[in-house]
């Protein structure tokens, strides 16, 4: 956990001041059975009244004054837990934006969710209570330690050997806890992986009738994280009950002996309460500090969970830093490029070359998985590719930031996914400053303004989590106005218009065709009828190029191209 705090800055005036307030706390907790030694011995032994009342008024202020103590303590120790759980997570958000999508499957999404939600929750509770229950037991035992010296060495001993127990007691509960914190965190990993899967499929679930088929499968993670936590609590169970006893058995040993003590001559009735007192606040903070350590192990396995996050180093990283200059006629050259998802067999794109022009629109079609979309995420650099150069106007991606490369580069991608918030939130991803007048430019271009004009509340529409509110073609129209709404050198359509009609289709090109007359335009498609008018159609088989040029011209000389378009089109559009 040391380690991971090194991560963050503390405010240190914050913290000397929780010190300083919490020694004052343990000074006027300890000064309280004194005060009750007195009492007993000078007031009510003697029969003194006053003197009764005049030390109890002082009590009563010291324990006023204690409180007022503890609440600020437990205020000021809650800010500084709270500020460093927003740090964490703000860390670990800075940092996952780094990560390619190559990393984030070293790291399930519901992982990910628990490391940012449950685990720092855990170190937030550790922290808190490491300020309200660990720091002040040393100050606590040794100071309380001396007093009961003080009154008696023989009762001193008592509490002595009861503390050195609680000792041992704790290292060999927490051995057994230690194991069964991490599986506890590893099996909330599941339990979330899997509720996210049946929410997000539950479509599919309903349509096969296998509700009762995954209904097993929760009931089978539910148990398991269960029975995990049902033996944490045994151990808790055992834990409580003994610690108790050994207290109980202190008491009574002081008891026993201080009677003793007391009927030799050798102590005060008030001071055997004063011992008792002494033993019972020791005990008790020894025992919110065992509490406290029985967490530690399992807050311990998160802080090792986080940083795992915090220190992993992202594939692609900033090499050198070149602005790109936007500027006459645009160039986009894959030259030599070669590309392999990890722990794949073989490579998925292998030696590509071409050049797209900026005032032409290229276009890329091939059967299923032969690497369309890749390239399109290759062009944003969202997966680093192994051999080869991709380069703009000459110079290579990798030499230009990546915020610097993303900003001169509009990617619209397969999948239509949309944010919870509003129409012209959404939109506004691809512009952060656009003006309403922009959005709504782009959302005719797109073909959207129609079907947004009819809602209640047009552009200040909700949108659900993930678009679900809207059709499948709505949300690639509001996918391809945010795409549109960004003034970009290069424009990535991957397969965008896919849930369009043909209609819709050919207005949204005609449309989008002067917007993006001076910036390069790739268009990846299933169906021929979309990309036919592109100046330049590359076909793809198996990762390499089986074939560049006109659509006339990939019917004459592309076997494969023409396959596609016999599949495809009419002999009419054929001809």
């Amino acid at each position: 956990m040391l380690k991971l705090f090194k991560h963050f800055k503390t405010n240190k005036v914050l913290l000397i001041s929780l010190f300083i307030i919490i020694l004052m706390k343990t000074i006027g907790i300890l000064y309280i059975p004194t005060l009750t030694a007195k009492i007993i011995n000078n007031g009510v032994i003697k029969g003194d009244i006053d003197y009764v009342l005049k030390t109890g008024g002082i009590m009563i202020s010291v324990a006023i004054f204690t409180g007022i103590l503890a609440i600020l303590s437990t205020y000021l120790s809650a800010n500084l837990s709270g500020a460093l759980s927003r740090d964490i997570r703000s860390k670990m958000f800075s940092h996952a934006q780094k990560l390619s999508i190559h990393d984030f499957k070293h790291f399930s999404t519901s992982s990910l969710i628990t490391r940012c939600t449950s685990d720092v929750n855990q170190i937030e509770n550790i922290v808190t209570m490491f300020f309200e229950m660990i720091i002040p037991v040393p100050f606590i035992t040794i100071v309380g330690m001396f007093f009961a010296f003080s009154k008696d060495k023989y009762m001193a001993f008592i509490i002595f050997i009861t503390g050195v127990i609680f000792i041992v007691f704790n290292i060999l509960i927490s051995k057994k806890v230690i194991n069964l914190s991490l599986k506890i965190q590893v099996q909330l990993d599941k339990i979330n992986s899997r509720v996210r899967q049946y929410i997000s499929g539950i479509r599919i679930i309903r349509a096969f009738n296998r509700e009762k088929h995954e209904k097993k499968l929760m009931d089978a993670t539910f148990t398991d994280y269960a029975n995990i936590n049902i033996e944490m609590n045994k151990i808790l169970a055992v834990a409580m009950p003994g610690v108790m006893a050994i207290m109980n058995v202190c008491a009574v040993a002081i008891l026993w002996f201080g009677s003793m003590r007391v009927s030799k001559g050798a102590m005060l009735i008030g001071d055997i309460m004063a011992v008792i007192e002494y033993s019972i606040i020791i005990f008790v903070f020894l025992v919110m500090a065992i509490i406290v350590l029985l967490s530690v192990p399992r807050a311990s396995a998160c802080s090792r969970r986080i940083l795992e996050v915090l220190e992993y180093e992202p594939e692609i990283v900033d090499e050198k830093i070149t602005e790109f200059i936007s500027s006459g006629k645009k160039t986009l050259e894959f030259r030599n490029v070669t590309f392999s998802y990890r722990d794949a067999e073989k490579p998925v794109l292998k030696d590509l070359n071409f050049i797209c022009e900026s005032g032409k629109t290229t276009a890329i079609i091939g059967a299923t998985g032969s690497g369309k979309s890749t390239i399109g995420k290759l062009i944003p650099r969202l997966h680093e590719i192994q051999g080869g150069e991709i380069l703009i106007n000459g110079v290579n991606i990798k030499d230009f930031s990546q915020k610097n490369l993303r900003d001169i580069v509009s990617f619209s991608p397969q999948k239509a996914f949309l944010f919870s918030g509003t129409i012209s939130d959404n939109i506004r991803h691809g512009k952060k400053d656009a003006t309403i007048d922009e959005i709504k430019s782009a959302s005719k271009a797109a073909q959207a303004d129609e079907f947004i004009s009819e809602l209640n509340h047009g552009y200040d529409s909700l949108v659900s989590q993930g678009g679900s509110n809207f059709s499948g073609g709505q949300r690639q129209r509001l996918c391809i106005a945010r795409t549109l709404v960004k003034k970009s050198d290069i424009y990535v359509f991957d397969d965008s218009f896919s849930a369009l009609d043909y209609k819709t289709d050919a207005k949204l090109r005609k449309a989008i065709k002067p917007r993006l007359k001076d910036a390069i335009v790739i268009t990846i498609a299933q169906r021929i009828s979309t990309i036919m008018e592109a100046e330049q159609i590359i076909v793809l088989e198996e990762g390499k190029i089986a074939g560049i040029g006109t659509h006339e011209e990939l019917l004459k000389n592309c076997p494969i191209y023409m396959q596609i378009a016999e599949s495809q089109l009419s002999k009419e559009e054929l001809a």
